[in-house]
């Protein structure tokens, strides 16, 4: 996936275009090769076993590790390593990669539509478009093309959530068509499909109820690559909205199809979709991808409304809620709940920012219900007016624990108690999901904070800013022992993956940056908000 959520927390301005050196260090690598890979010492995420893909061939990479091992990318991303910068159509998937084509999806004059750039010479290969349907309607910050694609050696596959799945060759000739009717989202849909064997597998989570019951209608639904028929369907009758996309995690036990979704994380059998395990203790709203390594898988996901911290600082929220106070008697009333008002989740974005606080109905009827609600949920004394203690003791309102959570393989039904190693409760990002290198896990969250933690224990070896501030969307990629990382305000930051805190380059592209990089032996890709930019490493 590239999630919607890669724009959610866009901030509202951009650091200057002039990039900033900070350091340049020498590095060594090999060419990636045939991207064949084992899991050694280096606990590259793919649990010993031989990576399913030989390239940067869905969201994050090969299975979704964000790692691109034996690959050699440059580590200064200036005007002299840039091959090549092309103009692209709004939307928020990220690149994929096969042989000497680049794919990913857009929104262009109206219109869903599929592209396929050249790698050499980032020149248009072909572009398609979807069936013409109504197109979903997603929260302002969203885009209805924030799927990323899945290729294979042959087909490409692309999901947008207002039609379904279609299957290309790699010349962009339609294979076949699976319209699949569009789940009930939030903020609209946001995962991506993944490939495993001959079958293509996707996350259909729903906030609609199945008829005449409360349970949902989310499913996963896999597909046979060839045809686009069903290969099964599973349902998750105890989820809604969600914005992660799964992955495989091979280990000694055999293989688990790993789904993050709202309030649990569950494995199922990549074969028949039958549920295996799950654990609980995640929050309503999850985006990020799983990762696995060192004989374990790790979920992660932020308190609701994206706090990081399982005792976050509540002044902020307050003074948000202040800013409204329009007598200055340090209360709030219900008559001064106007304008951009609304129950904030980040104090640290204005007011009518998308991702500031609860979205609320467009419908003024609609609206004006949901705001009585919030205030007679708050003002429990019910003396019409707000105080800061009653504020406070309402954020505490089922958003669950921020977590990261490491699992162990072996279980069965309810693991949360049997086989859970360690959890972790600070430093979690919202969006970007964590990724898994030489027994470290490194996590990337808003402010521009990086932790690294020991997969082993759960231990943070250290949590260091990266400067600039703002908001991170884009999940961190690693390549040659570099990790690579993008914040909204397009500030790119490379860093020495290891024990110890290391920046080696920073510098500001200019341009936001939403999604996730693509890797290969040369090259990092990255998608700007108005362009698509290959940095590669001169021979």
């Amino acid at each position: 996936m590239m999630a919607f959520w890669m724009m959610l927390l866009l901030c509202a301005t951009s650091l200057s275009a002039a990039e900033t050196d900070i350091a340049i260090a020498d590095f060594e690598g090999k060419d990636c090769g045939d991207w064949k890979v084992e899991e050694t010492a280096f606990g590259d995420g793919f649990d010993h076993a031989r990576a399913e893909v030989d390239s940067w061939n869905q969201f994050r990479g090969p299975n979704g590790s964000g790692v691109a091992r034996a690959c050699r990318p440059p580590v200064t991303l200036d005007a002299g390593h840039v091959a090549w910068k092309t103009p692209v159509p709004p939307g928020l998937s990220s690149p994929v990669l096969a042989g000497n084509r680049i794919f990913l999806t857009a929104v262009e004059d109206g219109r869903l539509v599929t592209l396929a750039f050249d790698t050499a010479s980032g020149k248009r290969a072909w572009r398609r478009e979807a069936p013409e349907v109504p197109v979903e309607k997603v929260h302002e910050a969203n885009s209805p093309a924030s799927s990323t694609p899945q290729v294979d050696d042959e087909r490409l596959f692309v999901y947008f959530g207002s039609y379904g799945l279609l299957c290309y060759d790699h010349e962009g000739r339609e294979q076949w068509a699976r319209p699949i009717p569009t789940p009930r989202s939030l903020y609209g849909m946001a995962t991506s499909p993944i490939g495993h064997g001959d079958s293509l597998i996707l996350v259909l989570d729903n906030e609609a109820n199945l008829p005449g019951s409360r349970l949902s209608q989310s499913r996963i639904l896999a597909v046979k690559k060839s045809t686009g028929e069903t290969a099964w369907e599973t349902p998750r009758p105890f989820h809604r909205s969600g914005w992660s996309t799964p992955m495989i995690w091979s280990h000694g036990d055999g293989k688990d199809l790993v789904v993050l979704g709202s309030g649990r994380v569950a494995g199922y059998d990549p074969q028949t979709g039958a549920e295996k395990w799950f654990a609980t203790g995640f929050s309503r709203e999850t985006i990020a991808m799983p990762v696995s390594g060192r004989g374990h898988v790790y979920a992660a996901a932020a308190m609701l409304g994206g706090v990081p911290d399982e005792q976050p600082d509540p002044q902020p929220f307050w003074d948000a809620v202040m800013q409204f106070d329009g007598n200055g008697d340090g209360m709030l009333e219900r008559g001064e709940m106007t304008g951009h008002f609304t129950f904030p989740f980040r104090p640290e974005l204005p007011p009518g920012h998308p991702g500031y606080g609860m979205p609320l109905p467009e419908n003024q009827a609609h609206r004006k219900a949901r705001l009585d609600g919030m205030f007679a949920w708050v003002d429990r004394d019910k003396n019409g007016f707000w105080t800061r203690d009653e504020f406070l003791a309402s954020m505490s309102f089922r958003r669950g624990k921020p977590m990261l959570m490491a699992i162990r393989p072996g279980g069965e039904g309810d693991v949360t108690e049997t086989h859970v190693t360690w959890q972790l409760h600070r430093n979690i990002p919202e969006i970007p999901s964590p990724v898994f290198y030489k027994d470290r896990l490194y996590l990337v969250r808003n402010g521009g904070f990086l932790a690294a933690v020991d997969a082993a224990n759960g231990e943070t070896l250290y949590r260091e800013r990266l400067g600039g501030g703002g908001q991170y969307s884009a999940s961190p990629v690693v390549a040659n022992d570099h990790l690579y990382l993008a914040s909204n305000r397009g500030l790119v930051s490379v860093v020495k993956a290891a024990d110890a805190f290391h920046m080696v380059y920073q510098r500001d592209l200019g341009e936001p940056v939403f999604v996730t990089p693509a890797l290969d032996a040369s090259t990092i890709y990255i998608r700007t908000e108005t362009n698509l930019l290959a940095f590669r490493r001169g021979d």
